[in-house]
């Protein structure tokens, strides 16, 4: 059941990982800047979990000797691997497919493990048991989320809701039992750290990050959630037409005009 599970959660990515790449947001400086405040030292090795496309492995280019990006989706890791070529290839960096419970990785190995919008995807209790496994001692695993939508008018964080919850529920409609995909609460992940008993300590840190954004990108972040894109290709044609009502929507809160929108991140770590 779990593997099915793990391959159905794989490939609810698959098929838009440009649309994600270009609208997603890039993990904010304050991630290293909170890792490296505990680890106490720059790191030697960071394996970024769940990577996607990059957007959380390309901020440790100049903070570690070693980066590893694990991504078990081929269009996701494509256009990671797209990137790395794009900057010439950097000898330090490498994005490799592979499982969040099988890194393939030696035992202290890794000063710090990352998931960025992806812990929620794993089966936590195997995934930490490879990550502890994998980080030295005093090592760092960090898993951290931005809330969905960002912060802007009420109107369309309303309605970002509604087309999201839209978007899930089709998808469950019409996926074959054995296709569906199934993520773990977030809220649950301070405490799976906690009751794996990996981790001599764990705590949650909450911070914000505000970008520019137009009404395109705003609109785009709505449409490259996964349970939208899932539904979309089971068939759920009449989702589009939901979607242009919401571009609308948001294209008149903007007013032709770039806003600055908030992102909430939620950082819960654990050190071994």
């Amino acid at each position: 059941m779990i593997e099915n599970v793990r391959t159905s959660n794989v490939q609810r990515f698959a098929g838009f990982g440009a649309l994600y790449d270009q609208n997603r947001p890039t993990a904010p400086q304050e991630v290293v800047k909170l890792i490296t405040t505990y680890l106490q030292h720059k790191p030697q090795t960071v394996v970024d979990v769940g990577c996607g496309t990059g957007l959380s492995t390309f901020i440790w280019l100049d903070e570690a000797d070693q980066i590893i990006g694990v991504e078990p989706n081929d269009d996701m890791r494509a256009v990671a691997i797209s990137k790395w070529e794009a900057i010439h290839k950097p000898e330090n960096m490498q994005f490799v497919k592979r499982l969040s419970h099988e890194l393939e990785l030696p035992s202290a190995s890794a000063d710090v493990i990352t998931c960025s919008q992806s812990f929620h995807w794993m089966e936590p209790q195997s995934t930490l048991r490879e990550f502890a496994r994998v980080l030295c001692p005093g090592g760092i695993f960090a898993a951290y989320d931005c809330d969905w939508p960002p912060a802007l008018d009420w109107r369309i964080e309303d309605e970002y809701k509604r087309l999201l919850a839209l978007g899930d529920a089709r998808a469950l409609e019409l996926a074959p039992s054995e296709q569906q995909a199934h993520k773990w609460d977030k809220e649950g992940h301070l405490q799976q750290i906690r009751d794996s008993g990996l981790f001599r300590y764990a705590r949650e840190i909450v911070f914000h990050n505000w970008e520019t954004c137009d009404a395109e990108r705003y609109a785009n972040l709505a449409f490259s959630q996964g349970g939208l894109q899932t539904a979309l290709k089971l068939g759920a044609e009449e989702l589009r037409e939901e979607f242009s009502a919401f571009r609308e929507l948001v294209a008149e809160v903007f007013g032709g005009v770039e806003r600055e929108i908030l992102f909430g991140y939620r950082f819960r770590m654990g050190v071994v």
